[in-house]
């Protein structure tokens, strides 16, 4: 299996840098993002553009309406199929993207989970309305602890998820997001990248940049015209993805729910990026020269080393991070 996992947060650098080590290798991308699977979600999402695409092959983007659901089962399923097929060809498979949860359904395994429960999830909403998503989030604490530790109390869908999976099976949420038989298969050697900008400052000045190319790109009408499809809720996976939240106030709607979408899904004072509990405890900083690290990735690709030690000039740090039974991971 030759393959190569990049990830980071929103504006690091990524997509960048992929297509760099693509054409210097020939690789073709598997996309690890659970918004760019979805048509019609091209600005807010940051989706490759066509030119982008024209050069180097892509995969998993554009292959659900917004009204179909994609789970990281199903994405596990398609990248194993698909790195054998880019294999077959005589080409590595590059996967880029910051879904987390994508990339640990692929190395770790994941139970199946039960499926959506319209008439849970209703009541669940109903209650929310009478008590508000903290107390449910306190509910949440008291059967799967794990799972209410890692999400804010006002986190609405993923309470909301947590809680629908505990009715309908009888078992917390945290039970399913389990590591494999062994977690010593052929995925989890894939080795990962991660691009993570150690002064957030410079991070957030990159986030607004990109907000701004966003707007002038567009992006408002973009998420008009997916609402006025009419079809589309709240509690949809696709919603999520483009940041869909329609506050209950009449007042000001349009314009406090459209600064909404922006925030969410630019990042910009939305939710925060998630790790896992797991990955916080297992990760262990080790402060490495810039000029070692840099060193290994431009010996494989010399494009994609010139960029990264670009984006480093303007402040990134670095650490390796040792995933005890999971793949390396080289942290910029």
């Amino acid at each position: 299996m030759h393959a190569l996992a990049l990830a980071g947060p929103t504006a690091s650098g990524k997509s960048a840098a992929a297509l760099a080590i693509a054409q210097e290798h020939g690789a073709e991308i598997i996309s690890v993002d659970s918004a760019l699977v979805y048509r019609g979600m091209d600005i807010g999402t940051a989706k490759p553009s066509a030119a982008e695409r024209a050069r180097v092959t892509h995969h998993l983007i554009d292959i659900r309406d917004p009204l179909q659901a994609y789970s990281a089962a199903e994405f596990a399923a398609d990248t194993q199929r698909l790195v054998r097929d880019i294999n077959a060809r005589g080409k590595p498979a590059l996967l880029v993207g910051g879904t987390m949860l994508y990339f640990k359904a692929l190395f770790e395994g994941m139970a199946t989970m039960p499926a959506a429960d319209r008439a849970v999830r209703e009541q669940l909403e109903a209650q929310a309305a009478q008590q508000g998503w903290p107390a449910l989030h306190a509910e949440l604490a008291r059967v799967d602890s794990v799972t209410a530790a890692r999400l804010s109390p006002n986190d609405a869908q993923r309470i909301q998820r947590a809680l629908e999976v505990f009715r309908v099976s009888g078992r917390p949420l945290s039970e399913f997001h389990v590591q494999g038989p062994d977690g010593s298969g052929p995925w989890a050697g894939i080795p990962l990248v991660s691009l993570e900008p150690q002064q957030r400052a410079w991070l957030h000045e990159r986030i607004a940049q990109r907000f701004d190319a966003m707007l002038a790109a567009g992006f408002l009408d973009e998420v008009k015209q997916l609402r006025a499809r009419g079809d589309l809720t709240a509690e949809l996976d696709a919603a999520d993805a483009a940041g869909d939240s329609e506050r209950a106030s009449r007042a000001e709607a349009e314009r406090q729910w459209l600064l909404a979408e922006l925030r969410r899904t630019t990042g910009l004072g939305g939710r925060a990026r998630r790790t896992t509990t797991e990955s916080e405890r297992a990760r262990v900083n080790v402060t490495r020269t810039l000029r070692t690290v840099i060193g290994h990735i431009s010996a494989a690709a010399p494009q994609a080393g010139a960029h990264l030690q670009a984006s480093v000039r303007t402040g990134l740090d670095c650490r390796y991070d040792p995933a005890p039974g999971g793949p390396s991971r080289w942290s910029l």
